[in-house]
């Protein structure tokens, strides 16, 4: 079967049909998909089976898998492959976790507009989610993932708030974000483990050569300015970038991989039923060079 590609959204977001993901894509569809993900950010499959060790051979061919945060803790956990991340609300034993866990209050933070890893020194370049278990519809919504079009954002910016921005760097970090959702208690060391990184605040795709910012919850304030100064540019190109025509809303079924560039994108997880399991599972692909190795024109 051919692989065919149809957009979702006028700025970002693709269905792709003929492609199985159990099976690690040959060089031809996996060329096919690197070219819909320059120009659509991000891509929908419906009606896979997939696998954790699947999902791992799938993403790995795409770059080198991030082992996660949470997966580094010590202790146990729900999920053999540490290149899988856990994204849902069950515990080690597989039973929804009580409203004061620790696990789920940290994880309350991709409820932020965020860009993955942004806080680490190289962060990353694909993520994957694969839905295994999604909650039914409630009052608080079906536990969506929003996705925002930073180069479309940045494309809407005037033409002097463009010069203002493309010099600036960002100091990035995961305690800034998960301190905005009053979550700051941390095991000893953690902090140490994960200090602030800076990014740029400009970056130009290299898939597609067009300009985009680079956003996130993680984004703390901007090196060398005033903090108070920077949080509210920031706070401001937040509101910017989110605005409802730049962002696609993903409905989850069970079975759908989505897969995102988090180079060009900021996405959140919407609210949900927390009496019933919501399961994704999650891969990563890792960058290899800082964003303040990159050319700033």
């Amino acid at each position: 079967m051919s692989v065919s590609v149809a957009p979702l959204h006028a700025y970002l977001g693709a269905k792709v049909s003929g492609v199985d993901a159990s099976a690690p894509p040959d060089d031809a569809t996996l060329a096919t998909l690197w070219r819909a993900i320059n120009k659509h950010s991000v891509l929908v499959l419906h009606n896979q089976s997939l696998t954790d060790a699947q999902l791992k051979a799938f993403a790995a061919r795409f770059g080198d898998l991030e082992i996660g945060r949470a997966a580094l803790q010590p202790g146990k956990r729900r999920l053999d492959i540490p290149e899988i991340g856990d994204i849902s609300n069950l515990d080690v034993d597989n039973r929804i976790r009580a409203r004061e866990d620790r696990r789920r209050l940290d994880m309350l933070g991709n409820r932020l507009w965020h860009t993955d890893a942004s806080y680490m020194p190289v962060p990353v370049v694909l993520g994957m989610l694969f839905a295994v278990r999604v909650p039914p519809g409630s009052a608080l919504g079906g536990g969506e993932t929003e996705f925002a079009d930073m180069r479309a954002a940045y494309d809407a910016l005037a033409d002097d708030m463009k010069t203002l921005c493309e010099p600036l760097v960002v100091e990035h970090d995961i305690f800034w974000s998960r301190g905005q959702i009053g979550f700051t208690e941390f095991p000893p060391g953690e902090r140490e483990k994960y200090p602030p990184s800076q990014q740029r605040l400009v970056r130009r795709h290299p898939g597609s050569k067009r300009k985009t910012l680079y956003l996130s919850a993680h984004a703390s304030h901007i090196v060398g300015w005033p903090v108070a100064d920077g949080r509210l540019l920031l706070h401001d190109l937040n509101a910017h970038a989110t605005q409802r025509q730049f962002v696609y809303s993903h409905k989850w079924a069970e079975g759908d991989l989505v897969i995102w560039d988090n180079r060009c994108t900021m996405h959140r997880g919407r609210p949900h039923e927390e009496g019933a399991p919501r399961d994704l599972r999650r891969a990563t692909t890792l960058d290899v060079g800082s964003t303040l190795e990159e050319a700033a024109d």
